[in-house]
């Protein structure tokens, strides 16, 4: 491990809760419910948790996930993977992190979104207090969910703003699913002061990247690898200066780039384009947001002086509003500072 980016202060806004949780806490939580598993060691459970090699697509890479969620419907699953996704965090010195998850996808065993929300905050809560990582939440509406519940979502996510909810996010199958067919919904969030942050031009091109901007109204974008497909939308983001949510590893195993050489972000930060770096998910894609960082310091030629005024992009793009901001950027400011001054 590049000690240098161990040590760098490191935000993660993009990180999905239930791609980064723990085989050993799988089987934990298997056995609470009394479900069997094809496998009781981690070693031997983490092929159906993580991709392996090559990866054919970004379903076949979501499917990950399927194995994993049957397992997150209990209050106590909730909340113990959304704390042990915040120690994972201060082990990679990271500060402050934003968990994503969908709620609705937690209630076979009977919670309410709501009750769903609720589990994860405390969890975050509890990590924050042991950790010292700033940890708040954004929640999901889902692309091929209806138009109600994607609406109960957004309603639930509001009643916890400025709780430890700090935006809401569309995903699921972009291509099948475009922006427009959710441009009834997103105002609702607008309307509650939940800012918008929306999966797009990583399945789909950059057509979707517009739509999300204009017409949904995103203030983020997740991945935008594939906005480089038109120059006009490049143009956009740059002069709105939209912050994308990048995602390196992630992006080249579900084949939204196909190699590295390909992979935008240097393009995108030239143009000065506030890009950031993010896990994605540290269990699906066996990733840490050090080995991220390290990534654009041994493949992709990128300065320690470049890498730090990345990672100040990521905590300058988070969803934090008043004095928890100034709170973030100062203490994130210092760390860096110190950091800086210490390079070889």
């Amino acid at each position: 491990m590049n000690n240098r980016m161990l040590t760098l202060p490191k935000v993660d806004l993009h990180l999905h809760l239930d791609g980064s949780v723990k085989p050993e806490t799988v089987i934990d939580l298997a056995r609470e419910i009394g479900e069997e598993l094809p496998a009781e060691e981690p070693s031997q459970l983490l092929p159906y948790m993580q991709v392996e090699g090559e990866c054919k697509s970004l379903t076949e890479y979501l499917n990950k996930f399927h194995f994993v969620g049957q397992f997150l419907h209990t209050p106590s699953s909730l909340e113990r993977t959304a704390y042990e996704v915040v120690e994972q965090a201060s082990a990679q010195n990271c500060i402050y992190i934003e968990v994503r998850f969908a709620p609705q996808l937690h209630r076979k065993l009977g919670l309410s979104v709501e009750d769903a929300i609720q589990y994860v905050l405390r969890g975050l809560q509890q990590g924050e207090r042991d950790f010292g990582v700033m940890a708040r939440c954004i929640v999901i509406c889902l692309r091929g969910h209806s138009e109600e519940l994607n609406r109960e979502v957004i309603r639930a996510a509001s009643l916890y703003r400025g709780k430890g909810i700090v935006a809401v996010d569309l995903a699921g199958a972009e291509a099948a699913y475009p922006p427009e067919l959710y441009r009834d919904i997103f105002p609702m969030a607008r309307e509650r002061g939940l800012p918008i942050t929306i999966h797009a031009g990583e399945a789909a091109g950059a057509a979707s990247v517009r739509t999300a901007v204009e017409l949904l109204g995103a203030s983020r974008i997740g991945h935008g690898v594939r906005m480089r497909e038109d120059a006009g939308i490049v143009e956009l983001i740059r002069r709105k200066r939209i912050p994308l949510e990048l995602c390196p590893i992630s992006n080249l195993q579900t084949k939204a780039v196909q190699d590295l050489e390909s992979y935008p972000i240097r393009e995108y930060f030239d143009l000065g384009i506030p890009v950031t770096i993010n896990t994605d998910n540290l269990t699906v894609s066996n990733t840490t947001i050090t080995k991220e960082y390290e990534l654009l310091y041994d493949k992709l030629g990128f300065s320690e002086e470049e890498i730090g005024r990345i990672a100040l992009y990521g905590a300058e793009a988070a969803f934090l509003q008043g004095t928890e901001k100034k709170e973030l950027l100062d203490r994130f400011g210092n760390q860096l500072a110190l950091w800086q001054s210490r390079s070889i």
